[in-house]
């Protein structure tokens, strides 16, 4: 038996397993070194659209290298520009499944290069502009440094003020592990 709770991302990726479908459109908003996209390009399979963000050209070569390495970089498209602009690129407004945010820096890059509170804000808003009625919007948040912090308490206020009629709003975090571990921030639309 896998323990998914020991693996914040590998949770997240369950819980994404139950929205989306083949053929589906969904977003990774930080593709980082593209595992995100590789697992929504899966489950979307060949039918489907995968839109993915980053403002570093190495997260963005690395991606379409694992993408083109799966035989999944013809249903990929990849964006070099901040997530806080995905309005500007996804003309399939209220109908994407869901939008995946993978929060912090780039794994072994520029630390002093992350994401920030106020276009990750940004960002999700637009999200829950973009994902169809039952679409989620999954956050993997890290607040081991300064910056992540900050964004995870935006995060949070934002979220727990958004209303019930319209949202469904759940947070995960392993509160007995130190040293800052990933926490889940997951937001469907009614």
């Amino acid at each position: 038996m896998n323990n998914l709770i020991v693996k914040t991302t590998a949770l997240g990726l369950k819980i994404l397993s139950d929205y989306v479908s083949e053929g589906d459109i969904v977003v990774d908003a930080t593709a980082g070194n593209g595992n995100d996209t590789l697992a929504l390009a899966k489950m979307v399979n060949k039918t489907g659209k995968v839109y993915s963000f980053d403002i570093q050209d190495e997260a963005i070569e690395t991606t379409k290298a694992l993408l083109e390495k799966e035989g999944y970089r013809d249903i990929c498209c990849l964006i070099k520009d901040s997530h806080h602009r995905m309005q500007d690129y996804i003309l399939e407004k209220g109908k994407l499944s869901a939008v995946v945010f993978n929060l912090g820096y780039l794994p072994r890059g520029e630390k002093d290069i992350t994401t920030k509170k106020e276009t990750s804000l940004d960002a999700v808003k637009q999200a829950l502009d973009l994902i169809k009625p039952n679409g989620l919007v999954l956050i993997t948040m890290y607040s081991g440094h300064e910056e992540g912090k900050r964004e995870k308490d935006a995060l949070l206020e934002y979220a727990s003020k958004l209303p019930s009629k319209g949202y469904h709003v759940a947070y995960f975090n392993l509160i007995n592990q130190p040293n800052n571990p990933p926490e889940l921030l997951l937001i469907t639309r009614k």
